[in-house]
C-alpha cells in the first residue's frame, strides 16, 4: 500500500487528503498537524462564518484578486475553479450561499459546517491525523512515497527553513491583509465610522483598492484597506509600514465634487458648513474633513466659502493623505505574502523541481489573494491539483 504524508494540515491539507482518498481509495494518507487544534484558521475566518470562496463575478482579471500567483492560478483554474469548489462542498453536504458582495459562505453561517465536513470525511476515509507534530526534515518522512506540504504562511520564515535547507527556493515572507495604524487622534476619535464607497491608494503608484473603509481606534481597516495592504504588502514591508496613503472618501469625480460644492454655495448660503454636508458623507467625518482642510473657517456659512476654500475641500475629499505608523494591533497576520517560489515547482502538478514526489499546496506557496474568499479558493485549487498529480503518478507507477 502506497503512503502519502501531508505536512501541515489546515484547510489545504484536509481538502487534499479527502480528494486524494476519493481518487485513490487504497492510498494510506496521514496528516501531521503542528498545532494541537486542527482547522483553527477556518474556524475564525469570516467572523466565524468561513468565507470559503467567491463568485468571481466582479473579477475581470485574476491579478486584481491575486497580487501574487495569478498567472499560475489562471492555469490551474482550468481544472478546478470556484464553480468546482462550490459544487464540491454542496456535493459533500455543505450548503452554500452567495452574498450581494459575491462572497460565498456556508448557508448555516457557521465555519463549523466546513470543519465538520472535513473531520467527518477524514474519519470516513480512515485518514490518520497526528496533532502537535512538527515536521522539521524530510528524513522524518522516509517511509512515505509522497509528501505534500500545506503548512500555510510563515510571517517570520521559521516554518520555511527546512525547505530552504533542501534547496527549495523561497520568496521572503511578509504579512499581507492587515489594517493600518495612523497616529491621528482626531481621526481615531471617529472609531466605528464606516464609509462604504472609499478608495484607498498609494500615491505615486498604481496600487489602489475600493470598498468599505472602517475607522478604528488605531487607524483604518475594512475591505478597502485590507485589499490595499495585499497589493502593497512588499512595498509597505520595505518601508517598515511607515508610508503615505491617500483616501478618496467619495465615488464622485473631482469635477462632480467641485460642482456640488459650488451649487451648495448658491442654494444654501445661510446654512453652516458643519451642519450641512452636500456630499452624502457621514456627518462626523464631514466635520473632521472641514476642520482639517479649513481650520477656523470651517465654522463659516456657505455664503462665506471662497474659491480657495472649495479647492481645499475638493482636494481633502478626493485626496486625503495620511502617514501610517505601522500595522494594526493584531499580533498575527491572517495571510502571508511569500513562501515557496513558484519558479521552483512544476506549474502543472506543483511538484518540487528539487525533490521528486514532494508537492506544495495552499499558502505555503507564494500565492496570496485579497479579502473575500480568494485565499481559501487558492487553497482548494492547489490542493486538488496536488491530489490529482499524486493520483496520476500512481497510475504511471
Amino acid at each position: 500500500m502506497k503512503r502519502t504524508a501531508i505536512v501541515g494540515g489546515g484547510a489545504a491539507g484536509f481538502f487534499l487528503a479527502v480528494n486524494l482518498k476519493e481518487m485513490v481509495p487504497d492510498m494510506e494518507v496521514t496528516i501531521f498537524e503542528r498545532s494541537n487544534k486542527v482547522l483553527a484558521k477556518v474556524e475564525v475566518s469570516g467572523g466565524g462564518r468561513c468565507n470559503c470562496t467567491n463568485s468571481f463575478d466582479e473579477i475581470n482579471d485574476l491579478q486584481y484578486a491575486y497580487p501574487r500567483g495569478h498567472r499560475l492560478l489562471k492555469r490551474l483554474f482550468k481544472n478546478f475553479d470556484h464553480k468546482d469548489a462550490y459544487r464540491w462542498f454542496e456535493d459533500h453536504g455543505v450548503e452554500l450561499v452567495t452574498q450581494d458582495d459575491q462572497c460565498v459562505f456556508p448557508r448555516a453561517q457557521d465555519s463549523h459546517a466546513i470543519i465538520d465536513c472535513f473531520l467527518g470525511l477524514a474519519q470516513r476515509y480512515h485518514i490518520k491525523l497526528y496533532k502537535g507534530r512538527k515536521v522539521q526534515s524530510l528524513d522524518e518522512l522516509k517511509s512515505f512515497d509522497y509528501i505534500a506540504v500545506t503548512t500555510g504562511g510563515s510571517p517570520k520564515g521559521e516554518g520555511l527553513r527546512w525547505l530552504n535547507a533542501i534547496g527549495q527556493e523561497i520568496e521572503a515572507p511578509v504579512p499581507s491583509l492587515f489594517s493600518l495604524s495612523i497616529d491621528d487622534k482626531q481621526l481615531t476619535a471617529l472609531q466605528g465610522l464606516v464609509v462604504n464607497e472609499a478608495l484607498a491608494f498609494i500615491p505615486g503608484t498604481k496600487m489602489k483598492a475600493k470598498g468599505a473603509l472602517l475607522i478604528t481606534h488605531w487607524g483604518m481597516s475594512g475591505p478597502a484597506i485590507l485589499k490595499l495592504s495585499s497589493y502593497a504588502a512588499r512595498l509597505l514591508a520595505e518601508h517598515d509600514y511607515r508610508h503615505s496613503i491617500s483616501i478618496r472618501w467619495t465615488s464622485m469625480t473631482d469635477a462632480e465634487v467641485q460642482e456640488c460644492l459650488a451649487e451648495t454655495i448658491i442654494r444654501e448660503p445661510h446654512k453652516q458648513l458643519t451642519t450641512f454636508c452636500p456630499l452624502q458623507l457621514p456627518q462626523r467625518l464631514w466635520v473632521y474633513l472641514l476642520e482639517k482642510s479649513l481650520g477656523e473657517r470651517s465654522r463659516n456659512r456657505w455664503s462665506e466659502v471662497n474659491k480657495k476654500d472649495v479647492n481645499r475641500l475638493v482636494n481633502m475629499v478626493t485626496n486625503d493623505v495620511y502617514q501610517t505608523s505601522g500595522r494594526g494591533t493584531f499580533k498575527d497576520e491572517f495571510v502571508t505574502c511569500g513562501g515557496v517560489s513558484l519558479n521552483g515547482v512544476n506549474v502543472q502538478t506543483l511538484e518540487s523541481k528539487k525533490v521528486k514526489n514532494l508537492y506544495f499546496a495552499g499558502e505555503v506557496l507564494d500565492i496570496d489573494g485579497i479579502t473575500g474568499g480568494f485565499n481559501f479558493q487558492a487553497a482548494w485549487t492547489t490542493a486538488f491539483t496536488v491530489a490529482k498529480a499524486i493520483c496520476e503518478a500512481e497510475k504511471q507507477a
